[in-house]
């Protein structure tokens, strides 16, 4: 039950940023292209899946 519910937690494009070493704006960018999916809170604030971000730092290792 705790594995779920952290599978479905929601980053911040700053939280998200850190775990790709970026800064926030190019979160933001990589959202509004299409590269990541975002999630938009009832305020039109960015959110993202933290399975979708794991997968892509996975993915980001192989490909090094």
């Amino acid at each position: 039950m705790v594995e779920q519910q952290q599978a479905d937690a929601l980053l911040t494009p700053a939280e998200v940023a850190a775990l790709f070493r970026v800064n926030p704006k190019t979160v933001t960018r990589w959202a509004r292209a299409g590269k990541i999916t975002a999630v938009r809170t009832l305020g039109g604030h960015r959110r993202f899946r933290a399975t979708e971000i794991r997968r892509c730092l996975e993915k980001l290792d192989f490909d090094t």
